[in-house]
């Protein structure tokens, strides 16, 4: 390192720092990166892809780090796009904005309400920058709303070659189509341009509604408004369904109770998880399933917003998660088995359960590519940072989706491989293709991108490990937790965390 940084470039030297721990919002994956930079131009990225160029070393672009998964974990030059964040352009004609890619959503929300637009859909928070939401392919609810990357319109990418592509369905289109859904493996996205609409709001109507009613229900709940997605709470026999369609009626919030919301729905939901960890009160969780959510849930709410708050909800506090996306018709059935996993097996699971809904769309490596889809997502919390069992849960809701046909998430953990995956995506060929065309040194390659995308030998790329570096950043945070979880008398590899587990399972197939 003091090498690299005696002969790095002036301009360089201005944006750099080391000693930086990156660690993800849920804490459960972390890296120690050698240079960390933080650009506020392109030109700085192009120097920065010549310096790693001339030393051997891997790049990566964060954003704010919310993924649940290693994604952008490396043990080389990690890139924070934060000060790329500036507007570009607005046309309120078009309905159109061109931003840098860092911008983070709350900032872009801010922006489009300034000029009267939104966007079309969003996800359950806005946390994230664009650029990450883009590269994920991130998705809201609504059957006929594609995810997130269908809004692109444009982008420019500056390739670990130096190139700098300004891409468009009509110019350097297989770069475009691939670049929707980059994982991070095609260069760094510096500008994109959005297509958004004028600005609406939302009345959003949630509801307690049996399980069994939803499950017979089903393909009339997913047009039963223009965006609708339901939580599933297992023990409860119960779910609670959001819908919400345009308005133009007056802004109305939901009332708070700051006992109920807060205090309760926050501090003690939290104590009672972390207690209820391991051991014999594990047994509690039903029962603490059925109070909090007849303290919560068991009432009609109404609210009436700006759009962009209404999509938005609060995700509480540090979680595992795991979703992934099946063909919509699919979904009763698929729920029906995890609800039989859990109850068969005895597992003690955390809720909800959360299940959206999303147009097909034809992003090369969206799970919603060519199919009508439903996102069912499982959750674990981690109270105060704590571990908590879930990898029992994990697997066999993992097999449970992959009967299905089910792609995951690709922000999220998971236990496919590449091999696994292929097959999945019509057009994965196509993408490796772009990838190796646009990263031919395998520069921008992590364990992340080998493990589940390119392969260990990154498609004919041979990567240099760093002396004194662990190579599986997910085994090495897992066994972590797995020892502090032991250590507190939980599941450690006495309950599916051995070879048997999910990440067993990765390292056997690799």
């Amino acid at each position: 390192m003091a090498k690299i940084l005696a002969t790095l470039d002036p301009e360089l030297r201005q944006i750099v720092s080391t000693n930086k721990v990156f660690k993800n919002w849920a804490k459960t994956f972390s890296c120690s990166p050698e240079l960390y930079f933080e650009p506020t131009s392109e030109e700085q990225i192009v120097k920065i892809f010549y310096l790693a160029q001339r030393t051997g070393k891997p790049v990566k672009a964060v954003g704010s780090g919310h993924s649940p998964s290693d994604l952008a974990c490396t043990n080389g030059f990690m890139l924070s796009l934060d000060r790329l964040n500036e507007v570009l352009a607005v046309d309120t004609n078009a309905y159109t904005i061109s931003v840098q890619a860092g911008m983070n959503l709350h900032e872009l929300h801010r922006v489009l309400a300034e000029n009267g637009l939104a966007v079309s859909n969003l996800g359950s928070i806005s946390d994230q920058s664009i650029a990450g939401v883009m590269a994920t392919a991130t998705h809201g609810t609504g059957a006929k709303f594609g995810s997130l990357p269908t809004m692109i319109r444009a982008l420019t990418i500056i390739t670990p070659t130096g190139l700098t592509l300004h891409c468009t369905p009509t110019q350097h289109a297989d770069v475009f189509c691939a670049a929707q859904c980059s994982l991070g493996a095609l260069g760094i996205i510096t500008r994109i341009t959005l297509q958004v609409e004028p600005a609406f709001r939302l009345e959003a109507i949630q509801e307690p509604v049996p399980f069994s009613t939803v499950l017979s229900m089903m393909p009339t709940l997913i047009h039963s408004a223009q965006h609708v997605r339901f939580w599933w709470f297992p023990y409860t026999d119960m779910t609670v369904v959001w819908r919400a369609n345009r308005s133009t009626k007056p802004v109305r919030q939901a009332p708070v109770s700051w006992l109920r919301d807060h205090l309760l729905g926050v501090h003690a939901y939290e104590a009672v998880l972390d207690i209820t960890r391991f051991g014999p009160l594990t047994k509690a969780i039903p029962s603490a399933a059925r109070f909090f959510f007849g303290a919560l849930f068991d009432r009609k709410v109404k609210v009436i917003d700006d759009s962009y708050k209404v999509f938005n909800f609060d995700c509480l506090f540090p979680q595992y998660v795991n979703e992934w996306a099946i063909p919509w018709e699919h979904t009763a059935e698929a729920l029906k088995r995890l609800d039989a996993f859990i109850k068969e097996n005895e597992i003690k699971v955390h809720w909800p359960v959360e299940v959206r809904f999303v147009d097909e769309d034809n992003v090369w490596l969206s799970p919603a590519y060519g199919r009508k889809t439903a996102y069912i997502g499982v959750i674990m919390y981690r109270p105060y940072g704590k571990p908590v069992p879930y990898k029992k849960y994990w697997q066999g809701y993992e097999n449970i989706m992959r009967s299905f046909g089910g792609r995951p998430h690709w922000a999220k953990a998971h236990g496919q491989t590449c091999a696994d995956l292929a097959p999945s995506y019509p057009r994965f060929q196509d993408f490796l293709r772009v990838r190796q065309e646009l990263d031919p040194a395998g520069t921008l390659l992590n364990d992340y991108l080998r493990r589940h995308v390119v392969g260990v030998a990154g498609r004919g790329v041979v990567h240099k490990a760093t002396p004194g570096v662990s190579q599986d950043e997910r085994g090495v945070a897992e066994a972590e937790e797995d020892a502090e979880a032991r250590a507190a008398g939980g599941f450690g590899e006495g309950e599916g965390e051995g070879e048997g587990g999910v990440v067993g399972q990765v390292l056997a197939r690799l």
